[in-house]
């Protein structure tokens, strides 16, 4: 079956425009600092300024008698909050590169280096999760230029089969260092959130929508690989057949197209057909096919026995 000439481009749309989809989502996660949110539980300062809990002052004498003098008094001032209420519970957030909290003495965040807040047994780990995020984003990127390739040569089935397979290979690697770099850095970040610094350490956490972007991310770069190795199926099918159909010559009688001998007449019984001797082409690779119909357009372009009538060849090596 021979299908139109821009049906192959049209194919490789689909995984193209995926595998931006997940090239775009990765970016936007690595550089966010919303993977984690949470609380941190912070001691509220005595009696400040800025502090909306209620100060009592009580004068104290210097001298240590019994009561107090005006002129020689020191004035203290005595919080009555307890528990939970002595303390501030300020939101933070964190990301691969950056963790950010409030601060109560003035509006505003303070941001702090994730790699200076990690433990130092878990620092390699979260290198490797960076490089392992550095990879994924260059093999995604290399599937989606391949794919982009193949929209161009829509008219060289060879070029796209070829450019189809690569694509897929990098894309399935670019999904599976993806999901090990999400991964680590999750490992990463409980550890630090539990032997991390003590005036870092969360109270309360949960997953950010970075941490959601990365995985949706992840889907897609999978299912464009799934998708570009279905494109690669059905071209090397259409291979096949067309190989096939240079078997075909003449009112449907299967003859090989390079020279051969005529068919013997059967020993017994009534004249056949030479259909009797054709045996179906063994299945090949793709390769191999790719050869076949390079070898035969050069022997028909000399002009040689080889050559079919109604057998038009289009395919052009890579």
């Amino acid at each position: 079956m021979e299908l139109p000439p821009g049906l192959p481009g049209q194919r490789a749309l689909l995984p193209a425009g995926l595998g931006l989809l997940s090239l775009g989502l990765s970016a936007t996660s690595l550089l966010s600092d919303r993977w984690f949110v949470g609380t941190q539980k912070v001691p509220k300062p005595v009696c400040g300024k800025s502090v909306a809990a209620e100060c009592h002052e009580l004068p104290v004498p210097l001298d240590g008698g019994g009561v107090p003098n005006a002129s020689a008094a020191a004035v203290v001032q005595y919080s009555w909050a307890a528990g939970d209420d002595g303390f501030a519970f300020l939101t933070f957030h964190s990301g691969v590169w950056l963790s950010c909290a409030e601060i109560m003495e003035e509006p505003g965040e303070k941001c702090r280096s994730s790699i200076e807040l990690t433990p130092p047994a878990q620092r390699a780990i979260l290198w490797l999760s960076l490089g392992s995020q550095t990879a994924h984003l260059g093999l995604e990127l290399i599937s989606v230029l391949l794919l982009l390739i193949h929209l161009l040569l829509t008219r060289r089935p060879a070029c796209g089969l070829k450019l189809s397979a690569f694509a897929a290979v990098f894309s399935v690697l670019s999904g599976l260092l993806g999901m090990v770099a999400h991964m680590m850095y999750s490992q990463v970040f409980q550890a630090t959130a539990n032997l991390g610094p003590e005036d870092w350490r969360p109270h309360a956490w949960t997953y950010g929508w970075a941490f959601y972007t990365a995985w949706v991310s992840f889907t897609c770069c999978m299912a464009s690989a799934v998708t570009t190795f279905n494109i690669y199926t059905k071209m090397a099918l259409e291979f096949q057949s067309r190989r096939d159909r240079g078997f075909q010559v003449g009112a449907g009688c299967p003859v090989p197209l390079l020279q051969q001998p005529p068919c013997a007449p059967l020993p017994e019984g009534p004249p056949t057909s030479c259909c009797h001797g054709y045996h179906h082409p063994p299945l090949r690779s793709v390769s191999e096919s790719v050869d076949f119909f390079s070898a035969l357009r050069d022997k028909t372009a000399r002009g040689g026995p080889g050559e079919a009538p109604g057998v038009s060849v289009e395919e052009e090596q890579c």
